[in-house]
C-alpha cells in the first residue's frame, strides 16, 4: 500500500511540475486533400486507373501526456474520396473517423515533429453511379502518418491510408472485380 501511495505522490508531483498552460485535451479543426488511387485484384485493371482528388474537413481532439509526448488524436470528418477508371469518375462521400496513437518529439516549445498510426473508420453515404458497381458502406483501414507542429497552434501532416478490405466490387459476365481505394492525405489542423 505504501508503494502505491508513493507512486501516486510522485505522479501528482510530476503533474504539478508541468506549466499551468499545458493542457491535457486540445480541440481544433482539420482539413485537407485526399489523393486516391484504386488498387484492383486483377492486374489488367490497374493500368486503367488514374489518381483522383477529394477533400476532408471536421473537428478534432488531441490528448497528450505532458513531458512524454505520447497521446491520442481523433477526428470526425466529412470526407470525399474520388475514384476514376477508364475516364469514368465516382465519388465516395461519407464520415471518416481516424483514431491515431501519436508520438511527438518537441524541438522547443514552438516546433515539433510527430509520428502517428492507428485505425481509420469510413462510413460511405453516397451510392456510386457506375453500372453493376457496389461501394462498401463501411470500411476499416490503417493510417500511417507524420507531420509538423508549428507555433503551438498549427499542424501540417501527411498520412497514408491502407484499407483492410475492398472499397468497391463489381461483376461482369466473366468474373468479380474488387478494388481498394488507397489514399494519401495532406492535412492542415488548427488547434484552439
Amino acid at each position: 500500500m505504501k508503494k502505491i501511495i508513493s507512486v501516486l505522490m510522485v505522479a501528482v508531483a510530476m503533474m504539478m511540475a508541468v506549466p499551468a498552460q499545458a493542457q491535457l485535451i486540445k480541440f481544433g479543426v482539420r482539413g485537407g486533400m485526399n489523393f486516391s488511387e484504386l488498387d484492383f485484384n486483377k492486374k489488367s485493371f490497374n493500368d486503367a486507373t488514374d489518381s483522383s482528388t477529394g477533400f476532408f474537413i471536421g473537428p478534432m481532439a488531441e490528448i497528450t501526456i505532458p513531458i512524454i509526448g505520447l497521446g491520442l488524436d481523433g477526428a470526425v470528418m466529412f470526407s470525399q474520396k474520388n475514384a476514376e477508371i477508364g475516364g469514368e469518375k465516382a465519388k465516395q462521400q461519407g464520415i471518416e473517423i481516424p483514431v491515431n496513437l501519436k508520438y511527438t518529439i518537441g524541438l522547443g516549445s514552438m516546433f515539433g515533429i510527430y509520428l502517428a498510426a492507428g485505425p481509420d473508420f469510413y462510413f460511405n453515404f453516397e451510392d456510386v453511379d457506375w453500372e453493376n458497381v457496389k461501394a462498401k458502406t463501411t470500411q476499416v483501414g490503417i493510417n500511417l502518418g507524420a507531420g509538423l507542429k508549428l507555433l503551438k497552434k498549427l499542424q501540417v501532416g501527411l498520412t497514408y491510408q491502407i484499407p483492410m478490405g475492398d472499397s468497391f466490387e463489381w461483376k461482369d459476365t466473366e468474373n468479380v472485380v474488387k478494388a481498394k481505394n488507397k489514399t494519401w492525405q495532406v492535412s492542415l489542423a488548427y488547434i484552439f
